[in-house]
């Protein structure tokens, strides 16, 4: 009997489609070869191009807007930074019941939700950009809800965290998210590309005419250029139908993981009603901090950020009921755990700088080296006066993200091998460096006349950091998946995800604050003194010879 239930098991975790699976015992080396691993790797490989469309619309707004300045759109500089910062900040909140989805709803049901979902903010965005006219709060509004897509990153790791063994965590994570992460690169390609083709016809409305001179991978695009920038947001439904398909067809709920996995209109219920939840306590913290007549501005980020975070576990928990409420309050157990906070500082020092910077970095490129700064004739430094010889921003802004997204799977996979915190130390140490380094440049290019001399340099010093954060997400993943159990883990990676995507947030801002102060360094700066105090967190919890555990 106990031979013929040992064949029986894996012929019912085997659904030759998307489906429910009663058994799953990846750590079983036996279950694990002979039928854990190819469910495994199939929902991987259809997680991965749901999470880059997830990237591409949660972090167009910082190529859109680099667009908007060159289309001479009716907004400020630091207007147009508010709308990355925007859709950071929602992204951000939104990975917070996001999360949770995975026990609560099942993995196959809320990956093609999730996916789905990103129809409406791509729609929405590519009807606003056909009316400069419109006022700022309906651009506000569209960079809000493209939010969705930076949430559906918590429960992609989590789902794909419970489906590998523990010994491989780190290279399916990295895979997951380092592949997953070329969305924000396909995404700087992709939209200067179609932009300048008539892609849906009559249908998609007519072009604008480029004022200054943009760009793409190859070069420059001349000003006086027809430029279609509605197509930013249009372009993604050719992929997105296709891709929700794909998930409902070809992944699957663990129902061993996901208790709450139940039918699959109850399972879109709780996270259609968590993820609108979630938009409270953003659009509340952005209009508590934006400035008039967008909000009130009488917060600064700093107050805004935990206020949001607060917000948002507050809702959730007093609005979930029936089982969901249940669940949520066993996943909320892992805060009371050390470890979760110390990777959760860990995380943002690795993905809240990918993300970051790579929201920041077009625009910043655009207002420090597109401009000759020249003093008037009282000695005051002016930022106004065009660069004839700009590099042309677009066909550069893509590489950092490529390569910090490139190497996200060799980090998780050198940690397999050595450990993940010895690696989040070196790449720590690197980054603190790096970010002197960068700040120092950006002074001596934003006190030029000719501060196209400097880039070459700045831009290397950028890829070192995207290099390092990126080994660095891949070193984070596999130190959460040895320290947490399989139930726990998910939420964790979640969670620490979450918090981390606030970088998209904080970088814009801090950086947009700083060029306009006239002091861009002082945001690196500042930067690397986080960088440093977590290179000392790191070692105090997991290298030192006491350590509460060593080198996970």
């Amino acid at each position: 009997m106990a031979t013929s239930h040992a064949a029986a098991a894996p012929l019912a975790t085997t659904p030759s489609r998307g489906g429910d699976i009663e058994d799953w015992r990846p750590e079983d080396e036996t279950f694990w070869q002979q039928t854990g691993r190819r469910i495994a790797y199939r929902n991987l490989w259809i997680s991965v191009p749901a999470l880059l469309c997830g990237f591409a619309v949660w972090g167009m707004w910082g190529i859109i807007t680099v667009q908007m300045l060159n289309l001479k759109f009716p907004f400020t500089q630091e207007q147009l930074f508010t709308l990355t910062a925007i859709a950071g900040i929602a992204g951000a909140t939104m990975r917070i019941p996001s999360s949770f989805f995975i026990r609560l709803a099942g993995g196959r049901n809320t990956i093609f939700l999730t996916t789905a979902m990103l129809l409406a903010p791509a729609i929405g965005t590519g009807i606003v950009l056909q009316h400069p006219e419109w006022p700022l709060w309906s651009f506000q509004l569209m960079a809000l809800w493209c939010g969705v897509g930076g949430g559906n990153f918590a429960s992609s790791m989590s789902n794909i965290s419970t489906f590998f063994p523990k010994r491989q965590q780190g290279t399916a994570l990295g895979l997951n998210a380092g592949l997953g992460n070329f969305g924000v690169t396909t995404m700087q390609v992709v939209i200067p590309l179609v932009m300048t083709l008539p892609l849906l016809g009559a249908i998609g409305g007519p072009p604008e005419i480029l004022q200054r001179d943009s760009g793409w991978i190859f070069g420059k695009i001349a000003a006086g250029t027809p430029t279609w920038l509605q197509n930013a947001g249009f372009a993604w439904v050719f992929s997105l139908v296709p891709l929700a398909a794909l998930c409902w067809f070809g992944m699957n709920n663990l129902k061993t993981v996901s208790p709450g996995s139940d039918h699959p209109l109850v399972a879109f219920t709780k996270i259609t009603w968590l993820y609108t939840l979630a938009f409270i306590p953003s659009i509340l913290g952005l209009y508590l901090y934006l400035p008039k007549p967008t909000g009130l501005g009488i917060i600064n980020m700093w107050v805004a950020i935990p206020l949001d975070i607060i917000a948002a576990l507050t809702i959730m928990r007093l609005a979930a009921f029936g089982p969901m409420k249940e669940n949520i309050a066993r996943q909320f157990t892992i805060f009371r755990d050390k470890h979760t906070w110390s990777l959760t500082a860990l995380y943002i020092v690795t993905f809240g700088s990918f993300i970051g910077f790579s929201m920041a970095l077009p625009l910043a490129m655009k207002v420090i080296f597109g401009v000759s700064h020249v003093p008037d004739a009282a000695g005051v430094m002016q930022h106004t006066k065009l660069n004839p010889n700009a590099p042309t921003v677009l066909a550069y802004a893509w590489i950092g993200p490529f390569v910090g997204a490139a190497v996200r799977p060799i980090g998780g996979w050198i940690s397999d091998k050595v450990g993940g915190s010895i690696v989040t130390q070196i790449i720590s140490a690197v980054m603190v460096l790096a970010s002197i380094a960068v700040g120092y440049v950006m002074m001596l290019a934003y006190q030029s006349a000719t501060p196209e001399q400097y880039f070459p340099l700045f831009l290397g010093l950028f890829l070192v950091l995207f290099a390092a954060s990126g080994i660095g997400n891949g070193s984070t993943f596999r130190t959460i998946g040895v320290i947490f159990d399989r139930t726990q883990a998910g939420p964790v990676l979640g969670w620490t995800s979450a918090v981390a995507a606030y970088g998209a947030f904080v970088a814009p801002i801090v950086i947009g604050n700083q060029i306009k102060a006239g002091t861009p360094q002082f945001a690196m700066y500042g930067f690397a003194v986080f960088y440093a105090l977590c290179l000392v967190l790191n070692w105090w919890f997991y290298l030192r010879r006491n350590a509460y555990l060593k080198n996970p």
